[in-house]
């Protein structure tokens, strides 16, 4: 498939499009406590909650509505709850045809992972099923991280390394029990694992929680929008001051001002994904490619990976490449020389 025309999805109408968030994070992180504070908040949007694991013991009893055994529970702000009863994409389903007959209304739909859950298989689920990626569009990963216990879980768990990786934003629960420096130093570590997630204190008395639910971090278009960080060349890099080696999950960047050979490009890219494709977790960048005249936003999950024009380069700004990988034990200097390879002399 050429770089010129490799969409992760097919086009979209936008207008009918429902965005999905999902909320992922280790056992205890607090996922639930901020689900509950969305759904007990009138925020005008609504809702559809799909939970593992859906019971009155997760959803305080005050928000529902009714619960008469079916797999559908509506809540008291207008939102609706449901429990996966066969696959993702069978729920996922369900719920746009019970939309379309009127049965229910939403128009977002937020995805809470067990506590032990890797979100790629999740996430893939968007790309791969023609159902699916026609009527939803993931919008973004929200990671929460328990303060205290983190380090000890980051250690100790990859499926929490790989919650990070794939997160686009980063909630930091319980910081009131720990001190400032233990949090500078989780920060720091959070950042090496992924630098292109935002990192924010979970605050549930001020949250902003439209904010949380419009990130766009699966958006090409709004790739550009990101934090000017993640596109420093020597941002975040490890050196040997790092006292985190021993995280699997890991961040390299790459950046060139050669632009790149669209074909040995493809090839490249296809040939890593095959062989390093289920550790890849996500990836993301803007291409200079020599024949085209605009920039082209490229981003991938696992072996799926897609690109789309940009906006034009300006006659002002000289054109480069700039890249983030975030993966488990990826061979950074086969990566950055394969790439290099690529490029024009």
């Amino acid at each position: 498939m050429s770089i010129r025309n490799m969409f992760m999805t097919p086009a979209k109408n936008l207008q009918s499009i429902i965005p999905v968030t999902i909320i992922t994070g280790f056992l205890g992180a607090g996922k639930t406590t901020l689900l509950n504070k969305i759904l007990s908040t009138k925020h005008g949007l609504k809702l559809a909650v799909i939970e593992n694991e859906f019971g009155s013991e997760n959803i305080d009893n005050e928000i529902l509505v009714q619960n008469n055994n079916e797999e559908i529970i509506e809540l008291s702000n207008g939102c609706v709850c449901c429990t996966i009863r066969g696959d993702m994409v069978e729920t996922l389903s369900n719920l746009h045809k019970k939309l379309q007959t009127n049965q229910i209304n939403f128009d977002r739909v937020i995805i809470e992972t067990t506590g032990l859950a890797d979100p790629g298989p999740l996430c893939q689920t968007f790309f791969i099923d023609d159902y699916i990626a026609k009527h939803y569009m993931l919008d973004a990963i929200i990671t929460l991280v328990d303060a205290k216990h983190a380090p000890k879980t980051l250690d100790e768990q990859i499926e929490s390394q790989k919650q990070i990786g794939f997160a686009d934003v980063i909630l930091i629960s319980k910081c009131d029990l720990v001190s400032e420096e233990e949090l500078l130093k989780l920060q720091d570590r959070l950042i090496h694992i992924n630098p292109r997630a935002s990192i924010k204190k979970l605050l549930l008395d001020s949250i902003d929680i439209p904010s949380i639910l419009n990130i766009s971090g699966f958006n090409l278009d709004d790739i550009l929008n990101i934090d000017p960080q993640f596109l420093n060349q020597e941002h975040h890099e490890c050196t040997e001051k790092c006292s985190h080696h021993h995280d699997d999950i890991v961040s390299f960047t790459f950046y060139s001002d050669k632009p790149f050979d669209s074909e040995k490009l493809e090839k490249f890219l296809s040939q890593i994904s095959q062989e390093f494709g289920p550790d890849m977790l996500r990836y993301k960048g803007i291409l200079y490619i020599k024949e085209l005249d605009n920039r082209i936003l490229f981003q991938g999950v696992h072996m799926l990976m897609g690109a789309e024009p940009g906006k034009p380069w300006k006659g002002s700004e000289k054109p480069n490449t700039k890249m983030v990988f975030i993966g488990r034990k990826l061979p950074r200097e086969l990566f950055i020389h394969g790439l290099e390879l690529c490029t024009v002399k």
